[in-house]
């Protein structure tokens, strides 16, 4: 297969978001955007996933961390649609279920190239580490649309805000690991289309 990285970013008058990444790296990470809970989820997703990632943003985090976490989702998604090409010989599908201490999260995903995301939480937090959880719903919209690909995200027990969120994330990353790993015994698209 043809080297699967990306280079993407997106500058408006709320962010600035620039993302570097390689399908096939080993989970190196550097990433900076201003909010040390979701840098530390998403250095998770590079470790599990074994994408090398580096995301540098900056945004208008005065106003609130809104613009700056939906547009990191839409840069890493778009990169993952570019890494991905026309996706020839790839899995296509992933899951996984990770544990962590009181939480258990599922993801299935298909990199199909039809975006919809189902996500059911069971925790109900609202906060942690000053974050608000609530947009980790918005950063998994903004990259299902972008990244083109049908996720669901499941969990089934999760009371401490960090565990039941570091489950999700380690979840995403090993789905998303087997997705985007070549199948030795297909040649093309994995559609009966014959594209994506």
């Amino acid at each position: 297969m043809n080297q699967r990285m990306a280079r993407i970013s997106r500058k408006t008058r709320e962010t600035d978001i620039r993302i570097e990444l390689n399908l096939d790296g080993q989970g190196r990470s550097s990433i900076k955007t201003g909010l040390p809970f979701l840098d530390h989820m998403l250095e998770l997703f590079g470790k599990h996933s074994l994408i090398d990632l580096s995301i540098t943003a900056k945004g208008d985090l005065a106003v609130d961390a809104h613009h700056t976490v939906e547009d990191i989702g839409l840069v890493l998604g778009s990169a993952l649609d570019q890494a991905l090409g026309h996706r020839k010989g790839i899995n296509r599908y992933g899951c996984s279920t990770i544990p962590m201490d009181d939480a258990l999260s599922r993801v299935v995903l298909d990199l199909g190239g039809r975006p919809y995301l189902v996500i059911d939480m069971a925790c109900r937090k609202r906060t942690s580490g000053g974050f608000d959880l609530s947009l980790t719903k918005d950063l998994l919209r903004a990259f299902t649309v972008q990244g083109r690909l049908n996720l669901h995200v499941t969990q089934f027990s999760g009371q401490e805000a960090h565990h039941a969120y570091e489950s999700v994330f380690k979840a995403l990353a090993h789905a998303l690991r087997h997705a985007c790993e070549p199948d030795p015994r297909r040649r093309g698209i994995p559609s009966s289309k014959g594209r994506i």
